[in-house]
């Protein structure tokens, strides 16, 4: 079994020494470095590239906010999970802008922690149940929105085909490639491509923009 090489970044050492306790006997799991402030923890990275940095929201120098913004700007390949005690919408939107894996709250079960764990670690992402439901209210159903004047959608530039329009779908309800091919039952890989040429016919980043960009359109 492959070791999912993991980062912690808190600035609580019991809090560190918590989750290392819980792990230290997962099997495929490994805590391989800690840091105690975000600019320690952009350092680690950097030194250690680990599969996984979880990291929380408030810490010294930089946010965990911050980090996972910088760590994809950089264009680094590993996964982020934000572990915070707050789940109020603001910071939820902020983190997935930031281009997130993940959010889990400091409350959930040693279950949920080592499934968000694996699941981010292949690929997907994880959103523990009330961040889902402030994801699905912001960027699918528009929740958010702070005007109250319907606006008719724009002419897209782009043509989507039926197949793309239900990988679309899948996509804005979080669902990983694994999840949407067996729904399809296609394979992963081809769930895969499906993602990739829908997240470029539309010049999309991250999960918010495509769904902002379907809205502006109608097309959700």
């Amino acid at each position: 079994m492959e070791v999912i090489k993991v980062v912690l970044a808190d600035d609580h050492v019991l809090v560190r020494d918590g989750i290392k306790a819980l792990l230290e006997d997962q099997e495929g799991v490994q805590v391989i470095d800690e840091a105690s402030d975000g600019k320690e923890a952009l350092e680690v990275v950097e030194r250690n590239n680990p599969d996984l940095l979880i990291i929380d929201i408030r810490m010294p120098e930089f946010t965990g906010i911050e980090v996972v913004a910088e760590l994809k700007k950089q264009g680094k390949p590993v996964k982020t999970m934000v572990l915070s005690m707050h789940d109020s919408e603001e910071y939820v939107v902020k983190a997935i802008q930031a281009g997130a894996d993940g959010y889990l709250l400091k409350g959930a079960s040693k279950e949920e922690f080592l499934k968000a764990i694996t699941k981010i670690a292949s690929g997907g992402k994880y959103f523990t149940g009330d961040v889902s439901a402030i994801i699905m209210n912001n960027f699918v159903n528009g929740a958010a929105s702070k005007t109250q004047a319907k606006r008719e959608p724009k002419e897209a530039p782009f043509k989507l085909t039926k197949r793309e329009k239900q990988i679309l779908d899948l996509v804005l309800q979080l669902k990983n490639n694994k999840d949407i091919a067996e729904e399809l039952d296609i394979s992963k890989r081809t769930a895969e491509v499906h993602r990739f040429n829908l997240m470029k016919k539309l010049e999309v980043k991250n999960l918010m923009e495509l769904s902002n960009k379907a809205k502006e359109y109608g097309v959700v």
